[in-house]
């Protein structure tokens, strides 16, 4: 699947040898287990993450989208507010995400020929990003519109989710 030119996925390496490591990591102890980073002495900063992601479908099933005749309702509908309460619950699905309060979240779809584009803009003012929120928000999007499709289309493919922006700015 090509991949956007502004939406590159950043890959990685981490070393399990700590004391090889430069950098610790933030949500570990001195003992390697997974704590929660405190964020209490950060300054409050307007945050912004724009995420972006694709599922592949039929073109039969772009069709009955279209022509809002899947059985179980308007599917863009359906996949733009299911991606915004992913949004809002996101400290609930992922273990050492911490609770925001988000001023916006926009999701937006963009049907194609063969697949439907997702992008989610998440901002709040706070002490952490976003990035999360809009990577969930686009991921229950997508597989928001998978279930509604399910029915018909055997061969969904979900992919490309990615981080394409964070910013953060004084307030």
């Amino acid at each position: 699947m090509p991949r956007e030119k502004n939406c590159r996925a950043r890959v990685s390496t981490v070393r399990l040898d700590r004391t090889a490591c430069p950098l610790p990591f933030s949500h570990t102890d001195n003992k390697g287990k997974a704590k929660m980073v405190s964020v209490g002495a950060k300054p409050d900063m307007h945050r912004l993450a724009i995420a972006k992601g694709t599922i592949f479908l039929a073109k039969q099933t772009i069709k009955l989208i279209k022509k809002d005749q899947m059985k179980k309702g308007d599917v863009l509908a359906v996949a733009r507010i299911a991606g915004i309460q992913a949004a809002k619950k996101t400290f609930d699905l992922i273990p050492l995400c911490h609770p925001l309060l988000l001023n916006n979240i926009e999701v937006s779809l963009k049907i194609q020929s063969n697949k439907i584009d997702i992008e989610a803009k998440v901002e709040c003012t706070g002490k952490t990003g976003v990035e999360m929120e809009a990577l969930t928000a686009v991921s229950v999007a997508a597989l928001t519109i998978y279930d509604m499709c399910k029915a018909v289309d055997k061969k969904m493919k979900i992919g490309d989710i990615a981080l394409c922006q964070k910013s953060k700015t004084p307030v």
